[in-house]
């Protein structure tokens, strides 16, 4: 294996949390190198879709156009619970993008792999971590096409899934709950197909059928009319259940499937790719052992089933990322890499319990009248616009509030929220809030006639001086009318709020960014 220079930080897997950690670092200064097991990008559909929330992030990295110029076209439906037949509704979140994206996460890999190379990233394809010591820093043994090599960095960020090489080599705890059901996700191509065989992509409740007690999630993967096109399917069933999970799924085996569900005059041509899951729910009790985090399913693992994983793996990836980088470059203050642990284990607990209700409510036993009982009621609740309103922000994370440890802010209803993506007049011209966080950066947006100073400078932030066209800017922040000043976290979260000239940020400045701003004085002291 040709020699690598020693990295400020080791990721190891590159699917979509750990190309996103890697161009987080990168963009924050530091050197990072990433390790993947897999010579090429799989090619494989898996996690279908990415939520209103994770839109907003890669719109402010400026890697959303991308996305959704690689996403599928559907008829216009919202997110689900449970697979219940309600769509759920996220414009009440002021969101821009309230249906987010379907798009086969191999497309997302790609995007996030030429992003993160492109900010100084280095990606090794086909390289796998043997060994691993840790002290003061990690040194990893990594076993490549070309041999053995050895590299020692600060710090390692296990990203690498559900069966963590990292887990492994520490010996760190996986608490949970063993898996229940099991259940197949594959990508086929279809010989032909029976009337009941979705041709376009809509709500999940129209794509899914339960027959004999197979259930099956099938919906193609582009235009159905073109033969060549693949579809991705998802089942269970009783065969299922007895098969080991490291048994090869098999072409008969989804044949049999499809038979089951949409009759013999569907036929498969092509298995692609197959492989088994269960409804297990696990996760670490400490995102963080010494110079050695965890992120994404190696963090956590749940049921697929609400399509919440590749959301909450690239979500966990963004809130560490600027930490991290700070820690690395030395300008981090006290305990801000520990709130990554802080404030990502309740998020993804939370994931977590909800799965487990979905689990039970989309897939009640033939015998379970209580539980569809509970799944009728369930249906009517969440037509409700309020009950809807709270399910969208859920299962989309729009609704996540981060504990940020401020007594002092506790009460603002703005702190710990996302920013909400607003329309702005800058003294360049337009822009909006999402635009304005791509340096990777925080932000003090200050809401004022785009002529005047901005009140302070800060080497890790951004001071922009804007007039917001959604007005009145409290009220479409989500907080009070008076607020006119807010410090927006790289990640996007808002960690300050402030109304008047006599507000300052410089203590949520010192404990998000480490040094004390610079006030600009009327003289021009600062400038």
């Amino acid at each position: 294996m040709d020699a690598q220079p020693d990295p400020d930080v080791l990721v190891i897997g590159g699917g979509p949390t750990g190309l996103t950690l890697a161009a987080e670092l990168a963009l924050g200064g530091v050197s990072v190198t990433v390790v993947e097991r897999q010579q090429t990008p799989s090619g494989q559909s898996r996690g279908g879709g990415i939520s209103a929330r994770t839109c907003e992030v890669l719109a402010m990295r400026g890697l959303l156009d991308a996305t959704a110029d690689r996403s599928l076209t559907r008829d216009g439906a919202g997110g689900h619970f449970a697979g219940l037949p309600v769509p759920l509704d996220a414009r009440p979140w002021r969101t821009r993008h309230p249906d987010g994206l379907l798009i086969p996460q191999d497309r997302i890999e790609q995007i996030l792999e030429a992003r993160a190379r492109e900010l100084g990233a280095t990606v090794l394809r086909g390289t796998e971590l043997t060994g691993l010591t840790t002290g003061d820093g990690v040194t990893a043994t990594l076993a490549g096409p070309d041999g053995v090599t050895v590299l020692r960095s600060s710090y390692l960020v296990a990203c690498d899934g559900a069966h963590s090489s990292v887990r492994k080599l520490t010996g760190v705890p996986f608490p949970g709950r063993a898996g229940t059901m099991a259940a197949v996700s594959a990508d086929i191509e279809l010989a032909a197909a029976s009337e009941s065989v979705p041709r376009t992509l809509g709500h999940i409740s129209g794509l899914t059928r339960q027959v004999g007690g197979v259930w099956m999630l099938l919906h193609p993967l582009g235009d159905a009319t073109d033969p060549a096109t693949p579809y991705r399917v998802v089942f269970a069933g009783p065969e299922q259940a007895t098969l080991p999970r490291e048994a090869p799924v098999t072409a008969a085996e989804v044949a049999a499937a499809l038979t089951a569900v949409h009759g013999p005059e569907t036929r498969l041509r092509r298995l692609r790719w197959g492989s088994r899951f269960s409804d297990a729910c696990r996760q670490l009790t400490d995102y963080r052992h010494g110079p050695v985090l965890f992120a994404g399913d190696a963090a956590h693992i749940h049921t697929p089933v609400g399509g919440q994983g590749l959301n909450l793996g690239v979500q966990d990836a963004m809130n560490l990322g600027w930490k991290l980088a700070a820690q690395v470059r030395g300008d981090a203050p006290d305990g801000l890499l520990d709130s990554y642990h802080a404030e990502r284990h309740p998020v993804a607990a939370r994931v977590l319990a909800g799965t487990r209700a979905q689990s039970l409510v989309m897939s009640p036993p033939p015998d379970a009248d209580d539980v569809r009982a509970l799944r009728d009621i369930m249906i009517d609740l969440a037509r409700l616009p309020d009950a809807n309103r709270y399910l969208a922000g859920m299962m989309s994370g729009l609704d996540l509030r981060y504990d940020l440890g401020d007594p002092d802010a506790a009460d603002d209803p703005l702190v710990g929220r996302r920013i909400v993506d607003l329309s702005l007049v800058t003294a360049d011209g337009p822009t909006t809030v999402s635009t304005l966080l791509r340096s990777g950066h925080g932000l003090l947006l200050e809401l004022g006639p785009p002529s005047a100073r901005p009140p302070y400078v800060h080497p890790r932030v951004d001071a922009v001086v804007a007039r917001a066209v959604d007005s009145p800017v409290g009220s479409t922040l989500g907080a009070g009318p008076g607020i006119d000043r807010v410090l927006v976290r790289p990640d996007g979260y808002v960690c300050w709020a402030g109304a008047g000239p006599d507000a300052s940020p410089e203590a949520a400045l010192r404990r998000w960014f480490g040094t004390a701003a610079v006030p600009l004085t009327p003289s021009g002291a600062g400038s």
